[in-house]
């Protein structure tokens, strides 16, 4: 959007979208930069479907705060398709962006995780993001948080920007899910350590 001329605005660590912007959104997120990751992964050898949350009624949603323009409040998650996918052997890559009766929504692509997780009944959910973790007011990372704590830290002000909607959406996947993490993706092998316990980060249980 800088390329046009557009500069960010941000909500508690959500992106304001007005129509402009949803054109540019739509274009990048369901074009150039989903059809790039599905790339990179084909390149890895995994097999892999590119798709946004319109495409089969994945996701619909509501504007939830008119302050944010067109970005959406999810109002109900579809499994079906995702589930159809991964029983056919691949991996879905899903841009984050939902339907309304007057078209499409942006939604913040964390909080679609978190949907997806809870809707999905997935076991594990973790965020590779460019922060060590969660941090505490003197700057250090919070290990192991659990579903209680993140829900208080939400409610005060250590917690900023776009780790709000991270740990939001842990909290929502553990409704379902007994374990969700929040990582720093730049370090190598860090997705594989994680799932073996040893990612680092904060790790947040029910």
């Amino acid at each position: 959007m800088q390329r046009q001329g557009i500069a960010p605005r941000f909500v508690n660590g959500l992106r304001i979208t007005d129509a402009e912007s949803l054109d540019i959104v739509v274009a990048v997120l369901t074009g150039l930069v989903n059809k790039e990751l599905v790339g990179i992964m084909h390149g890895l050898g995994a097999r892999v479907l590119g798709m946004s949350g319109i495409d089969a009624g994945i996701l619909e949603a509501r504007v939830a705060n008119p302050d944010l323009g067109f970005v959406g409040e999810i109002t109900r998650v579809n499994p079906e398709p995702i589930n159809a996918i991964l029983d056919g052997g691949y991996i879905p890559m899903l841009a984050p962006l939902a339907m309304q009766s007057g078209g499409a929504l942006n939604i913040n692509g964390d909080t679609v995780a978190g949907e997806l997780a809870h809707a999905l009944g997935s076991e594990h959910l973790i965020f590779l993001t460019d922060v060590p973790g969660v941090m505490d007011g003197n700057g250090r990372v919070m290990a192991r948080l659990n579903r209680r704590r993140a829900s208080l830290l939400l409610n005060s002000d250590i917690v900023r920007g776009g780790m709000i909607p991270k740990l939001e959406a842990c909290v929502r996947a553990l409704e379902s899910a007994p374990v969700t993490d929040i990582v720093d993706g730049r370090e190598p092998g860090v997705l594989l350590k994680c799932l073996e316990g040893e990612g680092g980060g904060t790790r947040i249980t029910a």
